[in-house]
């Protein structure tokens, strides 16, 4: 998927004008943050999630360790590991498996990793179709392979009346407008596919380093149908995503699925190791796991590798305001909203995206409902210093983030230069008691307007009251 977060701002501008997009994001907060909000009751957060901090901290400050075990583990039931140091290079070895077992057709079950490397693009360009079979990739395919907007749910953006008139047209068939009648649609398209599908795709939620197994985790079994019906099974995911035991797992399944869509668990949670044994009714003849680093391995010892703790629940973005303003595709690349904002420099290059860690209000509700305790506000922070430290903000934005540090650090000099600034402000807004427009600010004030202080600045007050309040004697 190509980068486009150098666009962010015009992106983010007409998503804010599209009224049809805007009702349909609101579904984030009737849905999953009211769902997540509730079903939180159920266990000790504050608990599971140090337990969850604990687990996946062992896991990252030994990467390698956990890889080797997984590889020696996965190997001895019979699957073939396999490394990746890019995207690009992950998307070239999926599509020589592809080749070397003479597959025409591969299913796909829903996979982030896939998206970071392009790899729908990769098996057309080789002769191979990709057919997704999550409902809503399955959607976005069909309707010119659209990106995704949202990591757990996405087509979010997207309403019942748009789905349903994709579907009449792709489809050519009767116009139905009811959620069960088009999900079975979709259902009858996509069983001729799995029946003749000769390799299937996964993502891989966790991979499991003391059995060498793939945790998946899924609310449709669409993921079933790509596993167990072809005879090559391709796992595509993070090096980040191993975990040390099946233990640990337990625990990240606790806080996944109610973080991401409020239910205490998902319809299907599948723990897949090795290949078919002699006498299996079904499952693959042959399994990969292609690992990923892509960027994953630079966060390492880096002040951003507890990014690498993300298990992709997509929280963050649900409870974001940005984010439920604008949606995902805004964003530009694979991962939208507060994690998006710091994966997307740290993988694709700061240079890249520089709006995106500006795309945040820092309010830090990300980091509170964070099921791993991401400090996201704190790396986005961080992402800004960079960029003013490497000279990557325009000119004018430095200059006055230099001139406020200037005049910030000297008490008297800020006295002086706000007061000067107070009362023009108060001549500007001629007796109005606010500022409809700001000059050098017109991005701000064209929303807001902006309230004109009324006489003494805070300081002046504050000793003004401190002289009048009676002394406290001991």
């Amino acid at each position: 998927m190509q980068v486009q977060s150098m666009h962010f701002q015009s992106r983010a501008e007409l998503k804010l004008q599209d009224a049809r997009l805007q009702k349909n994001l609101r579904r984030l907060a009737d849905k999953f943050v009211s769902a997540r909000a509730q079903v939180m009751t159920e266990i000790d957060f504050d608990a599971t999630r140090d337990a969850a901090v604990e687990r996946r901290n062992r896991a990252i400050q030994n990467l390698d360790v956990w890889l080797e075990l997984f590889e020696k583990k996965a190997t001895e039931r019979g699957a073939t590991v396999l490394f990746a140091e890019s995207a690009a290079q992950a998307s070239e070895i999926v599509v020589s498996l592809a080749k070397r077992h003479e597959a025409k057709t591969v299913t796909k079950s829903k996979s982030m990793v896939s998206e970071e490397m392009a790899l729908n693009e990769a098996l057309r360009r080789a002769g191979v179709e990709p057919v997704e079979t999550d409902l809503g990739e399955y959607i976005l395919q069909i309707n010119d392979n659209e990106p995704p907007s949202h990591i757990i749910a996405p087509v979010i953006h997207k309403d019942k009346e748009e789905i349903a008139d994709l579907f009449a047209q792709v489809h050519d068939k009767p116009r139905l407008d009811d959620i069960p009648e088009l999900t079975r649609e979709a259902r009858q398209q996509l069983r001729p596919k799995f029946l003749a599908a000769d390799m299937g795709v996964t993502g891989g939620n966790f991979v499991i380093a003391e059995t060498g197994s793939v945790a998946l985790v899924t609310n449709e079994g669409n993921e079933g149908m790509c596993t167990i019906m072809p005879k090559v099974h391709v796992v595509v995911t993070g090096i980040e995503k191993v975990l040390p035991t099946l233990e640990d797992f337990a625990t990240m399944a606790r806080l996944l699925t109610r973080s991401a869509t409020g239910q205490s668990i998902s319809n299907y949670v599948s723990l897949l190791t090795g290949v078919r044994s002699q006498g299996e009714p079904d499952g693959p003849d042959h399994l990969y796991f292609v690992l990923v680093d892509g960027g994953r391995s630079g966060l390492l010892g880096s002040e951003f590798e507890e990014m690498l703790r993300c298990i992709r629940c997509g929280a963050c973005m649900n409870h974001c305001p940005v984010y439920q303003k604008i949606g995902g595709h805004a964003y530009g690349w694979v991962y939208p909203g507060p994690m998006g904002a710091v994966l997307t420099p740290s993988y694709a290059g700061l240079e890249n995206s520089l709006d995106l860690p500006q795309a945040a209000t820092l309010c830090g509700e990300c980091h509170v409902v964070c099921p791993v305790k991401i400090p996201l506000p704190d790396l986005l922070r961080k992402l800004r210093e960079r960029q003013f430290d490497r000279h990557l903000r325009p000119w004018r934005e430095r200059w006055a983030l230099w001139a406020w540090g200037f005049v910030a650090m000297r008490p008297h000099l800020y006295r002086l230069v706000f007061g000067v600034a107070n009362r023009a402000l108060r001549i500007m807004a001629r007796g109005r008691g606010y500022l409809a427009f700001l000059p050098m600010a017109s991005g701000w004030s064209r929303f807001r307007d902006l309230p004109v202080p009324k006489g003494k600045n805070f300081a002046d007050r504050y000793a003004l009251w401190k002289s009048s309040r009676p002394e406290t004697r001991s």
